[in-house]
């Protein structure tokens, strides 16, 4: 009777149920659902394979990485910053304080919400670029390409909790919008870098977008030769420092 107590209300099995849930409810919103799962294939398709194919493999393979990056942006950026503000304004955060349920689960279950969602746009965007792109990378690189991608869930799920504790559900798109697209477009994501105005390149390393793209490049040969312990230390400080501030608005 004890051993099949504990396994039922195990803090794991919280976790678990939290994490499903979270994933599901985001899953069954088109709001949400629809433009992170498609927005970033179908602007592959069309600028990486399509208007991009004049330059080969080598460009898809570039916009591969750029739009991989691009879709987990919006994955922790949206599902932080505008469902918190959201559950915010519902009421739900006190909800859930209110409730026998292990401290973190909350956060833990939007974490693993992102990286489900960043994991089934990548393996789209794969498809799309070895199908259509004639893109060819080792075992190693994509290994590394997912690995980078996914642990980049991490800065931007912290950069969208701070921006979703700093204003309510109905203008959180919005906010997040403003961030969002300017960010992917100044770090090289949509378009290389060296298409852009000079200014516009010595401004890019500004962008936590742009290092965490670099790392991606740098598994496929394609990045700008920076040191890679200038991109993870820069998206390691972006991470803490808005995570920080977020809990000290969320405790409030």
């Amino acid at each position: 009777m004890n051993t099949l107590t504990i396994s039922t209300y195990s803090p794991w099995r919280a976790y678990l149920l939290e994490a499903r849930y979270e994933f599901l409810r985001l899953l069954r919103t088109p709001s949400f659902s629809l433009p992170c799962l498609l927005f970033p294939p179908v602007f592959y398709l069309l600028f990486g394979v399509l208007l991009g194919g004049k330059g080969g493999p080598s460009a898809a393979q570039y916009m591969l990485a750029g739009y991989a990056v691009f879709g987990v942006m919006g994955v922790a950026l949206f599902g932080f910053g505008v469902t918190v503000a959201m559950d915010r304004d519902q009421g739900l955060l006190t909800l859930k304080r209110a409730q026998p349920m292990p401290m973190g689960a909350y956060l833990v279950a939007k974490m693993a919400m992102a990286l489900l969602f960043g994991a089934i746009i990548l393996a789209l965007l794969a498809l799309l670029a070895v199908t259509f792109a004639g893109v060819r990378l080792s075992a190693s690189q994509w290994a590394w390409l997912a690995v980078v991608v996914l642990l980049g869930v991490l800065p931007f799920s912290a950069l969208g909790l701070w921006l979703g504790s700093l204003i309510g559900g109905r203008g959180a798109p919005a906010l997040v919008n403003l961030v969002y697209l300017p960010m992917a477009f100044l770090s090289g994501l949509w378009v290389p870098l060296s298409m852009l105005p000079p200014v516009l390149q010595h401004l890019a390393p500004a962008w936590p977008a742009y290092h965490l793209a670099q790392l991606a490049l740098k598994g496929v040969g394609m990045d700008a030769g920076k040191p890679m312990l200038l991109h993870v230390g820069v998206l390691t400080l972006v991470t803490v420092v808005f995570f920080a501030w977020a809990q000290r608005r969320l405790s409030r």
